[in-house]
């Protein structure tokens, strides 16, 4: 383990960031990372307990405790602690494509399954990560790993975000051929255009592309899949099809009013701003979309959170934010002991700057739309809003959020970003393939990864539906193995 006094001797320290007064006038990441001497003293607050719950990664009370990518967690943070940082950046490698991504975006998972976290601070394991994928580019450590042999095998993998990218970095590092498909103008997908550039700059995701380029991945960008390409033509020219196309098809909201100018889907909104930012070198920020509106954000979760970030940036007037459930507690409820994933209030970064900003926390629980109003010229103008509470349905035995009758209001909302989360895969993708669906509309699979069409496979958010990137990270991983069983009739992947 590392110093095995070592969770006793420091406090956990993480990496110190702008005031959001400062950080709210660019579009840059905030955070300045600990120094070396100081993140390796992190490393020694790891316990490496006997049961690392941090690397579990499984089921537990409904929800999953530890990494995903089951990262050899302790293992790791007792190379930082002794300065040993390639040893470290190699056991990293050894389950993760791509550290630099979730150590700047994942809501860290091993870190809420932390023994330490029982009686007092997590271990950094996130910045942790991070420090070592940092220092391994910095160090020239991470360098194009193109095959030595190729099988002649060809792949297609559609779709550039997080589980599209895993995949192909290890089918091609196995010496099948890959392409990668992506329908917008850059390569990427979520990781492009759904995440700002304040949580993840995009030059960390052009690093990791060109490295993959170097080693032989192709791409084709503006390229739709099932619209400018056919699926017959894809198994045609390829061996196999894997597809990855993201659960992309936002929730809506089907109100009155809906059809007014001025209501975006968050995924819509935050893209738009994202390829406005990079098409102008970040000179021209799109602040038309929102300066001196008054926004309204539907949806608690990340992205939510995102479009009041990205809305402050823009110069709105205000924003509320609202979140149908009830607010949930400051610390952990009986129901919810550790290890398993703490169900308990969480202010992020863009909540964080509306209350400096406002002066309040923007978010306003248990409260949903009931209609949006128009102005004359078509344009919203206000929403009419109900407050909820929760009643448990007889019949089901469900816990449901039900209008509480007199508490109608009005409030005004120049621009409103739905953040409502997503239904599953598109069906004009699923439809070209003639492929079989769940009842949630993702894409069905039998084990392991293989789809109702012959040689065709799917896997992340299309798959499972709408969830972490390091579940998507973990589902190309594991797509990439079974195309590469289903090519050679065996894998060393």
């Amino acid at each position: 383990m590392g110093k095995p006094t070592g969770f006793l001797e420091y406090e956990r320290e993480t990496a110190p960031a702008e005031t959001p007064k400062q950080r709210i006038g660019h579009f840059r990441e905030f955070r300045t990372p600990l120094n070396l001497e100081k993140q390796q003293r992190q490393g020694a607050r790891c316990m490496a307990c006997g049961v690392p719950f941090c690397q579990y990664g499984q089921m537990i009370g409904g929800m999953v405790s530890g990494c995903p990518l089951h990262n050899l967690v302790p293992e790791m943070n007792d190379l930082v602690y002794t300065g040993n940082w390639k040893e470290a950046y190699m056991r990293l490698s050894k389950t993760h494509c791509f550290p630099e991504f979730t150590s700047r975006v994942c809501p860290a998972l091993c870190e809420a399954a932390c023994t330490c976290s029982l009686n007092g601070d997590a271990v950094s394991t996130k910045e942790n990560e991070r420090a070592v994928i940092e220092k391994a580019f910095q160090e020239g450590w991470v360098t194009p790993q193109p095959p030595k042999v190729r099988t002649g095998k060809k792949v297609a993998v559609v779709g550039s975000g997080p589980a599209g990218l895993a995949a192909a970095m290890l089918l091609n590092r196995r010496g099948h051929e890959v392409t990668v498909f992506e329908r917008s103008d850059r390569v990427g997908g979520l990781l492009r255009y759904g995440i700002p550039n304040m949580k993840l700059e995009k030059s960390v995701l052009d690093r990791r592309i060109h490295l993959l380029e170097e080693e032989g991945v192709r791409f084709q960008t503006g390229v739709d899949v099932g619209r400018d390409k056919k699926a017959a033509e894809l198994l045609k020219e390829y061996d196999r099809v894997l597809l990855a196309c993201g659960a992309s098809n936002p929730r809506d909201l089907k109100l009155p009013g809906r059809d007014a100018a001025g209501i975006y889907f968050a995924v819509d909104f935050l893209g738009q701003v994202t390829k406005a930012l990079l098409d102008s070198d970040f000179k021209n920020p799109p602040y038309a979309l929102a300066k001196g509106k008054q926004v309204l954000v539907i949806g608690g979760g990340d992205t939510g959170n995102d479009c009041v970030a990205t809305a402050i940036r823009l110069g709105a007037k205000s924003v509320v934010q609202l979140e149908m459930m009830p607010q949930p507690p400051q610390s952990r409820a009986e129901s919810n002991p550790w290890p398993e994933w703490p169900r308990v209030l969480k202010t992020d970064y863009g909540q964080e700057e509306a209350i400096a900003v406002f002066g309040k926390d923007p978010r306003v629980y248990q409260t949903t739309v009931t209609e949006f109003l128009k102005d004359k010229k078509g344009h919203v103008s206000k929403a009419k809003l109900v407050h909820l509470e929760p009643k448990k349905d007889e019949a089901t035995g469900r816990v449901q959020m039900v209008p509480v009758e007199g508490s109608e209001q009005v409030v005004g909302a120049d621009l409103v970003l739905i953040a409502a989360g997503f239904l599953g895969s598109e069906k004009y993708v699923t439809d070209a393939f003639g492929l079989e669906l769940d009842n949630r509309t993702n894409v069905k699979t039998r084990e392991p990864y293989q789809t109702s069409v012959g040689r065709v496979f799917a896997a992340g958010d299309m798959r499972r539906g709408q969830s972490l990137i390091v579940w998507a990270i973990r589902e190309g991983e594991e797509a990439a193995r079974a195309v590469d069983q289903s090519l050679m009739g065996y894998t060393n992947l």
